[in-house]
């Protein structure tokens, strides 16, 4: 009979063992001849394989025939419903892609396949303000494509009824009881299976409100404390409680909580959960997208989190005089950020640029000194893009389709969007863009200030999409009317255009003052659009300054960065940029397919993130 040999560890997952059994013969050949049902029989699998298996610590090597596992296909059918099926064909599929061939008893590699639930305030396409919804809609769904059980758990935003985005997800008919805020809180679960991730929604009055996740045109939620800690505890329990295709994820897993909204995760674990005996198997990430949102609140809140009052230590935060109100204000706060730094088994940020400014006194927002602290457990992963959606060679938002090896479509991008925006076509003038909010942060008073100069001295066209601060958009039309052959002002934010003027222009530019990672230049690049950045956070990660001199002058990088924060220097090198696009085409070409030929995908990251996640199961867990 044929047969196949794999890692123990790949077959005895809790995927494998619910609901089903099988028996190991002394030759080593697996079996599947009978069912039983009930977490005993799964933990007497396990013994049974543990047992036949002939190694330790979840290594062993045994024989899987061709045969059995064709009939626990069969099995899948006719013993579960359709949604179970679905995904335990998917764990089939799993195993048959990472089969170990083994001569002797000498294994190619092993891996380690973890329960990872993510914490989010927002999650495309759900709910997405920015960046971490992105972040929190793609990266679970690559690591779940890399063999890992992956849960994402966010709010269930509803904006007075039920909204089109969540219909796929259904009640699980369980409540928790969440005792916070001098009060008792009911909240449910929504479950939606997809892509390989199991997407869970806090139901709870507090989420269903006009707005986006966080406030309205009147300014932040005024109970948004109440509102993510009701979503930190309900997180806590969830792996614990939910039977996601017929199991739960149980105490050993990994959570991954992001910025300040998810901060009181690690937080319970240590106050709450390990004191009696539950997670201590656990481990938790911290991953930092923005630092400068904390979560700081009065120090009189500290009662409301269910949290024992020892704890208050690891949130306690003290303004320094000059942010106090008055001279009797002793300036104390809780800080649910900082609460999650002391906790967390370790800590990540979306750049590595970005982990290493946030333990600067400018870059710290006041938390440098405890971010030093914990150095040797703070990483940084850039974050990665979808490339389904930014992919030139299938965009349907853009007028001709181009790749690296074909870029005559860019061209044609270009024409057409002059066309659209009525500025002359001239494929001889360098076409510069910027797309993001009109805001301080990103440098947007830097353009502003330097773009008489910009359009008088350079023969260039500038096109800006954008919205946010009122008076900038009033600067863009009014430039519109003064440049009418050389300036374009959008405002607003529309996808579409947004990807035809990444595709349409030569050059973005992005002045941030600081930018934890950035998701444009990574478009641009994709797209062969030169960046011209700030060297800061993750524009300094992945912007690689162009050195013509390099490689025995066939030249190296992707763009270029400039720094101090200066009109002068950005000035600089936007004439740089200007002078090789006009009279050194063969280099400019270079500069562009080196860009375009960059590994930004999320599988890239989330290799990262399993080699991070494995280092967090070295330690021992964080004990107060």
């Amino acid at each position: 009979m044929a047969s196949v040999q794999i890692l123990r560890s790949s077959i005895v997952s809790p995927q494998f063992t619910r609901g089903l059994c099988f028996s190991v013969r002394s030759g080593g050949t697996a079996n599947f001849p009978h069912r039983r049902n009930g977490a005993a029989d799964c933990t007497a699998l396990r013994e049974t394989v543990s047992g036949g298996g002939g190694g330790g610590g979840g290594r062993s090597v045994f024989s899987v025939s061709a045969d059995a596992v064709k009939e626990l296909e069969k099995d899948f059918v006719v013993h579960f419903n359709a949604d179970q099926y679905e995904k335990n064909m998917g764990i089939l599929n799993l195993i048959e892609e990472e089969e170990e061939i083994v001569e002797g008893n000498n294994v190619d590699k092993t891996k380690v396949r973890h329960n990872i639930v993510f914490v989010t305030s927002e999650v495309a396409p759900y709910s997405k303000t920015g960046g971490l919804g992105d972040v929190s809609g793609s990266l679970p769904i690559a690591l779940a494509a890399r063999g890992h059980r992956v849960m994402v758990v966010s709010p269930r935003y509803i904006n007075g009824s039920t909204n089109e985005r969540f219909a796929s997800a259904k009640d699980v008919g369980y409540r928790s009881t969440i005792y916070c805020f001098e009060g008792e809180h009911q909240v449910g679960y929504f479950h939606e299976y997809r892509s390989g991730v199991d997407w869970v929604f806090i139901d709870h009055l507090s989420y269903q409100r006009a707005g986006n996740p966080y406030g309205d045109e009147n300014g932040a939620f005024g109970d948004n404390q109440f509102r993510f800690t009701l979503l930190s505890h309900a997180a806590c329990e969830a792996p614990l409680v939910l039977p996601l295709g017929g199991y739960t994820y149980g105490e050993k897993c990994l959570f991954l909580v992001n910025d300040w909204h998810a901060s009181l995760v690690p937080i319970l674990m240590g106050a709450k959960y390990r004191p009696h005996g539950v997670y201590r198997d656990a481990r938790s990430i911290l991953v930092i997208h923005n630092l400068s949102h904390q979560g700081v609140e009065p120090a009189t809140t500290f009662q409301s989190l269910g949290l024992p009052s020892n704890w208050y230590g690891s949130l306690e935060w003290v303004f320094p005089n000059w942010a106090r109100k008055h001279a009797l204000d002793k300036g104390e706060a809780v800080n649910l950020l900082k609460g999650a730094i002391v906790t967390a088994d370790r800590i990540l940020t979306v750049s590595q640029g970005y982990a290493w400014e946030i333990t600067t006194v400018e870059g710290g927002q006041g938390l440098n000194e405890l971010l030093t602290s914990r150095n040797n457990t703070l990483n940084g992963i850039t974050n990665g893009i979808d490339i389904s959606d930014w992919d030139p060679s299938s965009d349907n938002y853009i007028s001709s389709c181009y790749s690296l090896h074909d870029l005559s479509g860019k061209v044609k991008c270009k024409a057409d969007l002059q066309r659209e925006l009525g500025l002359p076509i001239r494929p001889d003038c360098p076409m510069v863009g910027f797309i993001g909010r009109l805001d301080y942060q990103k440098g947007i008073d830097l353009i502003t200030s330097a773009m008489p100069e910009i359009l008088q001295h350079n023969d260039i066209q500038f096109v800006m999409l954008g919205s946010g601060d009122p008076s900038t958009e009033y600067w863009m039309n009014e430039m519109e009317s003064r440049y009418r052959d050389r300036f374009r002002g959008w405002v607003g934010f529309d996808v579409s255009v947004s990807h035809r003027i990444t595709a349409g222009c030569d050059i973005l530019l992005m002045p941030s003052r600081f930018e934890p990672c950035g998701l444009n230049q990574l478009y641009a690049m994709r797209y062969g659009t030169v960046p011209i950045v700030h060297r800061t956070g993750g524009l300094k990660d992945t912007v690689e300054d162009f050195n013509p001199f390099a490689d025995e002058g066939r030249g190296r990088g992707t763009g270029w960065s400039f720094s101090p924060l200066s009109n002068e220097s950005m000035i600089q090198s936007l004439k740089f940029a200007i002078e090789t696009y006009k009279h050194h085409q063969p280099t400019w070409k270079g500069i562009m397919k080196r860009g375009m030929s960059k590994d930004f995908t999320w599988d890239h990251a989330a290799e990262q993130y399993e080699q991070v996640i494995g280092w967090a199961f070295i330690d021992p867990p964080y004990s107060s």
